[in-house]
């Protein structure tokens, strides 16, 4: 798994926030056209998300959280093939937020999908979207 760190200067709760609303992801995701909420569990959270490309790329992911940790995770359904598995954590520090964002590929994702799902990548749109978007 590749892991990357970087300081948000914003609230842990404005990046979590932010984060885990499943309508932002649109914002901040490179390439992305639509996330779609499957289902959800009974904090409202979402469980399931659709995502689709601009490359017409699309695949589900099964998100899991730990409210107190600030911590989400996702993998694919079970049983689906060449998808992503990974991790975002929140943390306060003295001038925010550390986030901390992992990705690992399944074997069968192509190359031009991994490039998409650069940890790099993906964590500085999201803290490029925090500094940005003050709401």
């Amino acid at each position: 798994m590749k892991i990357v760190s970087t300081q948000i200067a914003r609230s842990v709760e404005a990046c979590w926030d932010v984060f885990v609303d499943a309508a932002k992801l649109v914002t901040w995701v490179p390439g992305l056209r639509e996330a779609r909420v499957v289902s959800r569990r009974a904090d409202k959270l979402p469980h399931e998300i659709e995502f689709i490309h601009a490359n017409d790329l699309s695949y589900a992911l099964i998100y899991d959280y730990d409210l107190e940790q600030r911590e989400v995770s996702w993998a694919p359904r079970e049983g689906q093939t060449g998808g992503l598995r990974g991790f975002a954590s929140f943390m306060p520090d003295d001038d925010g937020t550390e986030m901390t964002y992992g990705i690992e590929h399944d074997e069968g994702r192509k190359a031009a999908e991994r490039a998409l799902d650069d940890p790099n990548l993906l964590i500085a749109a999201f803290a490029r979207r925090m500094h940005e978007d003050r709401d």
